[in-house]
């Protein structure tokens, strides 16, 4: 898997101009069909989703190519995820969250939960990503936990991005700065999200 820009007409001049790279091997990413259509649920309602693939010129190795919209294995845009993870550090509980979102409770009770096992790991990888993309950057100062650490940390690299490459939705970028792993279960799919 492979996050990519979310306009589709961009991918492909960026997949047929051989201007991504292969996740594995960084050698051309080409043109390999499309993988399996998918529902996303968004703010604005169910879209469908048909995510390009690509095959690698130098490993052969096949990837989608995921919108920034998106996490890995994830039903809902992350726009909707990342507004539940805020009002849940906020002091929100999973239920109004659920409500006001429009999604079953049980799904945002796993978002938060994952996003609590997984804060620590995330507090440093956005702190190291906001280094990369600024490195004159000041210290990430802490907040009051450390799910609010991982938080703080990731709208520190969100900054750092803006400034660097230009205005994006915030939770695009994290996406992007995750490798869609944001709340994955593998572990490893945080250790290895690029820039």
């Amino acid at each position: 898997m492979l996050i990519v820009c979310a306009e589709e007409a961009q991918v492909e001049a960026e997949l047929v101009g051989g201007l991504l790279g292969c996740p594995s091997c960084r050698e051309v990413l080409g043109p390999w069909g499309h993988a399996r259509e998918r529902v996303l649920r968004c703010r604005s309602g169910d879209r469908l989703l048909v995510p390009r693939r690509a095959r690698c010129r130098g490993c052969a190795g096949t990837h989608v190519l995921l919108p920034e919209v998106v996490l890995l294995r994830r039903r809902d845009e992350v726009g909707v995820i990342g507004e539940a993870i805020e009002a849940n550090v906020a002091g929100e509980g999973c239920r109004p969250i659920a409500s006001r979102l429009g999604v079953p409770a049980d799904t945002v009770r796993g978002w938060l939960r994952r996003f609590v096992e997984r804060a620590e790991l995330v507090r440093v990888l956005f702190t190291r990503r906001a280094v990369a993309l600024d490195p004159e950057l000041g210290p990430v100062l802490p907040a009051c936990s450390v799910v609010a650490d991982a938080l703080e940390a990731m709208a520190v690299a969100a900054r750092a991005w803006v400034l660097r490459f230009g205005p994006r939705p915030v939770w695009q970028i994290v996406s992007r700065l995750s490798a869609g792993g944001l709340l994955s279960r593998n572990t490893s799919s945080l250790a290895t999200g690029a820039l």
